[in-house]
């Protein structure tokens, strides 16, 4: 008879391995955060020189969509088989599909490599994160986690910059191959500082549940991603398909002796409340992220310059806080309820702030709500991630961190195809089918040349519009401000499982 394997324990390590391991997480990271950006400005280049413009959504759709699908299976993996080995197989194939992405010929390569370069995206982001869960026990986790979260600000910030660089000085495929040097950096560090034991016993894989959850969650996310580009057909199967499969999926996990997502972790309330919450902030981002530069560039008339600095503004207050606070005493005797009810709070008032946005107040008074925003992004965000991961054993917590990253990203999308029709039935009641003449608003040399009258019309059409977006955001921020009451009580970092 087989002896049961001792569970796993977290590895211990000095403190300078913890800070390479730390500075390992950060590079990683960094690299999958500044990928969208960095693209969307290599975009025009790409374009102009691979044709396909009709096709260009889906550089980024199938990139969101291989990311999504895996980030839970990556997650049970590193549970399984160690959190090293995955990042490692993950990380490869993401630097091996940058790399091919590079050398495409023609728009349909760029959208196979860029399939498969989010295949491989899905083990970072969940796996650095879990790491750092891993190594840095109570309080310090949160201060930990805060740094990873302050990533994602210079990112947005770096990002456009970088990849006009890139372009203009270099070539549109040294957006892609810019990632290898950097990807080199974050294994080597990986390899030299993380120190796991090793797994001796086998395990097995539930290879069915594991790609029910693919199939289900896929066609869910193309759905919601790909909404306004499907034909009506398929806006009514995939939905149904994806329901049928996850249900299945349920099905499957309750008879599997592995399951790739064990239903027994939405009982524990902490967790349950934390990944429903990220749910919720997933859609308080795109509120912003799609809508504020719409309104600021739309509405006001302004230039992408301002826009984008709209746009920053939550970036800048998300990563501010995030690190801010894991260096606050008082965070780390706070509660974690305390902390996600202050970060609740922030969202529905920079909801608020977005509701009250007329053109009159200016930019300023936009990023003023896209900022309260960022700051409740920065407090909840990271205290939920450590409540799920504080509320788990070492050897599920890959599996939690997985599980509450995926529901962020299904927050976003659901967000973004609701926010989206919200917009469009306002704007086909007020105006009719004039996506042409929206697209003018959001040209300023073609805006100028707009009639006074149309300008207003217009203006007005999709100010009422986005007026509606900014309530549904702040109805995703509501939730999440709710979502926090239901955490227990007292319950903080000094409660954390190491």
């Amino acid at each position: 008879m087989n002896t049961p394997e001792p569970a796993p324990l977290a590895p211990a390590m000095s403190t300078a391995l913890r800070r390479t391991v730390l500075a390992a997480a950060i590079v990683g990271m960094f690299m999958a955060a500044v990928e969208s950006t960095i693209v969307a400005t290599a975009l025009p280049s790409i374009v102009a020189d691979l044709g396909g413009f009709h096709l260009f959504s889906w550089v980024f759709a199938v990139y969101l969509l291989g990311q999504a699908v895996t980030v839970p299976i990556y997650g049970r993996l590193a549970d399984l088989y160690g959190r090293k080995r995955v990042f490692v197989a993950g990380t490869l194939l993401f630097l091996v599909s940058s790399g091919f992405c590079g050398f495409s010929r023609n728009m349909i390569m760029l959208i196979a490599f860029r399939a498969l370069q989010g295949l491989g995206a899905g083990a970072i982001l969940p796996i650095a994160t879990t790491v750092v869960g891993d190594i840095y026990p109570g309080a310090a986790r949160a201060r930990a986690q805060g740094y990873l979260a302050g990533v994602w600000g210079i990112a947005a910030v770096s990002g456009p910059l970088l990849g006009a660089f890139l372009v203009e000085r270099v070539t549109w495929a040294a957006v892609f191959w810019v990632n290898l040097p950097v990807g080199a950096i974050c294994l080597v560090l990986f390899a030299v500082a993380l120190r796991e034991a090793p797994h001796h016993q086998r395990r097995s894989i539930d290879y069915l549940g594991g790609a029910l959850l693919m199939i289900g969650s896929g066609a869910l996310m193309l759905v919601l991603i790909q909404w306004s580009h499907l034909s009506s057909g398929l806006r009514a199967a995939l939905p149904l398909f994806s329901v049928i499969a996850l249900a299945a999926f349920a099905l499957s996990e309750r008879r599997s002796a592995e399951p790739m997502m064990p239903l027994d972790l939405w009982r524990i309330p902490t967790v349950a409340a934390s990944n429903v919450a990220a749910f919720a902030i997933g859609g308080s981002i795109i509120g912003v992220a799609a809508f504020v530069p719409t309104y600021v560039q739309g509405v006001m008339g302004r230039g992408a310059v301002i826009a984008g600095f709209a746009l920053t503004a939550m970036s800048f207050g998300w990563s501010v806080t995030a690190v801010v606070i894991g260096h606050l005493p008082v965070a780390a005797r706070a509660s974690y309820r305390a902390l996600a009810v202050c970060g609740g709070l922030a969202l529905v008032a920079g909801s608020v702030l977005l509701i009250l946005l007329d053109p009159t107040r200016g930019p300023l008074w936009a990023a003023s709500g896209a900022l309260v925003i960022g700051i409740g992004m920065g407090l909840c965000n990271t205290t939920y991630i450590v409540a799920a991961q504080d509320s788990v054993e070492f050897r599920r917590r890959g599996t939690a961190t997985s599980v509450n990253v995926f529901l962020r990203m299904v927050g976003q999308s659901v967000a973004a195809a609701v926010f989206g029709g919200v917009l469009n039935t306002v704007l086909a009641a007020r105006i009719g089918a004039a996506d042409a003449m929206i697209d003018r608003l959001m040209t300023p040399a073609l805006r100028a040349a707009l009639p006074p009258t149309e300008l207003a019309r217009l203006d007005a059409a999709l100010a009422a519009g986005l007026h509606d977006v900014f309530i549904a955001t702040g109805a995703f921020s509501l939730l999440a401000l709710l979502l926090a009451l239901r955490l227990p009580r007292g319950l903080g970092s000094r409660h954390a499982r190491d």
